[in-house]
């Protein structure tokens, strides 16, 4: 894709793609990380592209100050895990080891405030990985169908996938949303096991596991994208 600046106060950064399925220009920015992409189809000149994106200069403004801004987190800060708040603390002067420990509603975090974030960055990503393999051996073994691997990356587009190999795939992130928003994803992706659809079998196979689900889809649709605000590392 093709970089172009469009002069604003301050300049926007656009990705200018090319598309032979794209009827009409179209622009879109990213709610995760701000990026600005002009999908143009092939008859139109980028001359053209550029300057309807450059008459929706003030809309872009106004879609990038909407939406979450990131935070860095580190001594101090506050991150959600599980349906509660989080203050991250320096664990030295409180007679604690050498490891990140959760005592009630703090996560105290061992060593230097530049080192802090990664610190808890793995804490996180070590409870994600265990309450989503304990929930699903659970859901797995509820409807005897076995998954072939486990894997936790740091997706933008999706909070879990099942493919036709039985491999689950799954944000680590999902471990600071509530817990039983936790629960649904890993139900919904055990549910692909045994339909690999969105049917109506398909949702019957999720209400069978989890039971009742459409208040934990309306809270990843209201509030998931927050959870991709927290940066744990600096640049």
């Amino acid at each position: 894709m093709a970089q172009h600046i469009l002069p604003s106060e301050p300049d926007i950064a656009v990705s200018l793609r090319r598309s032979a399925r794209a009827k009409r220009i179209s622009l879109r920015v990213s709610r995760l990380d701000g990026c600005v992409t002009l999908t143009v189809p092939k008859r139109i000149s980028d001359a053209e592209a550029l300057d309807f994106a450059q008459s929706k200069v003030s809309w872009l403004r106004r879609q990038l100050a909407d939406r979450p801004q990131p935070v860095l987190v580190g001594f101090g800060s506050e991150i959600p895990f599980q349906g509660s708040l989080l203050t991250i603390a320096p664990s030295a002067g409180h007679g604690m080891g050498r490891g990140v420990q959760l005592r009630d509603e703090t996560l105290f975090v061992p060593g230097s405030p530049e080192s802090a974030g990664v610190k808890a960055l793995g804490f996180f990503k070590q409870q994600a990985r265990q309450r989503l393999v304990a929930a699903v051996d659970r859901y797995g073994a509820a409807l005897g169908q076995p998954y072939s691997r486990f894997t936790l990356r740091d997706t933008r587009s999706r909070w879990g996938s099942c493919s036709s190999e039985g491999a689950l795939m799954f944000s680590w992130r999902l471990i600071l949303a509530p817990s039983e928003v936790l629960d649904y994803v890993a139900a919904h992706e055990v549910a692909h096991l045994a339909q690999m659809n969105h049917s109506p079998a398909f949702w019957a196979v999720v209400e069978q596991l989890f039971g009742p689900h459409q208040a934990e889809r309306n809270w990843l649709r209201r509030h998931g994208e927050k959870l991709h605000q927290y940066r744990f590392r600096a640049g």
